[in-house]
């Protein structure tokens, strides 16, 4: 019987788990992550330790940040959300993040977009894309899709 009461222990230890991750979905901002975890700022740091020349704000990501969703890719579920440097810098450099929710892997997708651009002109066709954390092409695309929902984005 010691055995039933541990399986049905160790069940509703996982089954809780993934109930309180499912109660945070889209509660969390990606400039909260690092100060929520130490599991989230470990990882982190090893997807931002390799890069060069990545702006303050990324490498510590604190500034503006909208809440996060959970979206699932390739089986696996991940907290995604965008975060920029203020507001006022938005449109011209943002940074959309993907953590997973077992929190062991993280990506990145910095867009910047031209100075001077004009505003007739689509950032999309006009945008740099730099990947961190060597996603593959299928977190890629949900990094680019959660880009795309921006509807100041075309």
């Amino acid at each position: 019987m010691s055995i039933l009461y541990k399986t049905l222990a160790a069940a509703l230890l996982l089954g809780g788990s993934a109930m309180a991750l499912a109660a945070n979905d889209g509660q969390m901002r990606a400039n909260e992550l690092l100060n929520t975890d130490p599991h989230y700022r470990e990882t982190w740091q090893g997807v931002v330790k390799k890069e060069q020349r990545l702006p303050e704000w990324v490498m510590n990501l604190s500034g503006d940040a909208e809440q996060m969703n959970a979206v699932e890719e390739d089986g696996d579920k991940y907290l995604v959300g965008p975060l920029c440097e203020s507001q006022a810098t938005c449109a011209k450099q943002r940074l959309i993040v993907a953590v997973s929710f077992d929190k062991k892997d993280a990506y990145a997708m910095l867009v910047d977009v031209p100075a001077g651009l004009p505003a007739d002109k689509s950032p999309t066709r006009h945008a740099s894309y730099r990947f961190l954390g060597k996603p593959d092409q299928g977190m890629q695309d949900l990094l680019m899709e959660q880009l795309k929902k921006d509807p100041n984005w075309y």
